[in-house]
């Protein structure tokens, strides 16, 4: 079905199940803030009489509305610009690789326009990610068993002090052999929008929408409590988990094999494993979970262990 074909409640109705079939389809602009979103934004859900609904992000955003910033409406459909990928598969490819302007335009990329759409995906800009990459990579070497020097030639580096400078303002402490190995994050596409992954070569650590309130938190809890900074990278885990994300939101899938890293409590621990258990399809309650893990009065803890859990869809 088609925006005409759809009536003003049973667009709504799209919105309020969060219904992702009309993702790109559909679109609603919410009156009282001003702001028009995707159908199955993790906002809380406006009024109906709020609303007005567009077949298009252009329509809404002609119609005054500006795109919400949890959702990213404007930037539909959800993967990545083509350019973002490329440049993405340009640094895997050669990780080691010190990727300047220059190297950019003789591949015809535009410098302005990948420090433009790789910020705006992540945060940074390709060259920042491209040196934290290398950095990523200096660490693995030297866990695996690299003396420096042998680190620092491989992820790139020819001058020893830029790279001793660099490794420690990222570590927060020289390059010495031993296991400072970082965790790696790289980001996915969803049909409910960006999904980012922290892993290392063993185990998946964080699963979160990229849309989340206090990402930024939970990305530091993370790495204080392993003691290990967080650089962009991939590892077979990630290759891993983002086939079977890809093959449950096709509905292929209904439970995952990725080994995982819990970092929490011991009741905390408890009460994921439980959700774990809950067989596809089905939901409990706070008290149903309470009563699984042993504590009956305990339905707001099990709620707080909950709000807790950084691996989104996998727990």
């Amino acid at each position: 079905m088609t925006l005409q074909t759809l009536s003003h409640d049973a667009a709504y109705a799209v919105i309020k199940t969060k219904d992702i079939s009309y993702d790109g389809k559909l679109f609603v602009g919410v009156v009282s803030t001003g702001i028009f979103c995707r159908p199955a934004c993790p906002a809380r859900l406006p009024l109906q009489k709020n609303c007005q609904f567009f077949s298009g992000a252009q329509e809404a955003l002609a119609a005054g509305f500006r795109a919400c910033k949890r959702c990213h409406p404007a930037a539909l459909p959800g993967a990545p610009r083509a350019l973002v990928k490329r440049l993405i598969a340009l640094v895997e490819d050669q990780p080691e690789r010190r990727w300047g302007e220059a190297d950019l335009r003789a591949l015809a990329i535009d410098p302005s326009t990948a420090r433009r759409q790789f910020r705006a995906r992540f945060g940074l800009s390709f060259s920042a990610y491209a040196r934290q990459r290398r950095l990523g990579l200096a660490a693995q070497n030297l866990s695996g068993g690299a003396n420096v020097i042998e680190a620092q030639l491989m992820a790139g580096y020819q001058s020893a002090s830029g790279f001793r400078a660099a490794f420690g303002k990222a570590f927060g402490a020289p390059p010495a052999g031993n296991s400072l190995t970082p965790l790696l994050i790289d980001w996915l596409d969803s049909p409910l929008g960006p999904i980012l992954v922290v892993c290392d070569e063993r185990a998946l650590y964080m699963v979160e929408f990229t849309a989340r309130k206090l990402l930024d938190t939970k990305m530091a809890r993370l790495s204080i409590k392993t003691g290990r900074v967080i650089l962009p990278g991939r590892t077979p885990i990630t290759a891993q988990i983002g086939a079977e994300l890809k093959a449950y939101f096709s509905g292929a899938l209904h439970d995952f094999k990725t080994p995982l890293r819990m970092i929490g409590t011991d009741f905390q621990k408890r009460t994921w494993r439980a959700l774990m258990t809950i067989p596809y399809g089905q939901t409990w309650t706070y008290k149903d979970l309470a009563i699984d893990v042993g504590s009956p009065k305990g339905a707001r803890a099990v709620a707080g262990a909950n709000a807790n859990n950084t691996l989104a869809i996998i727990i």
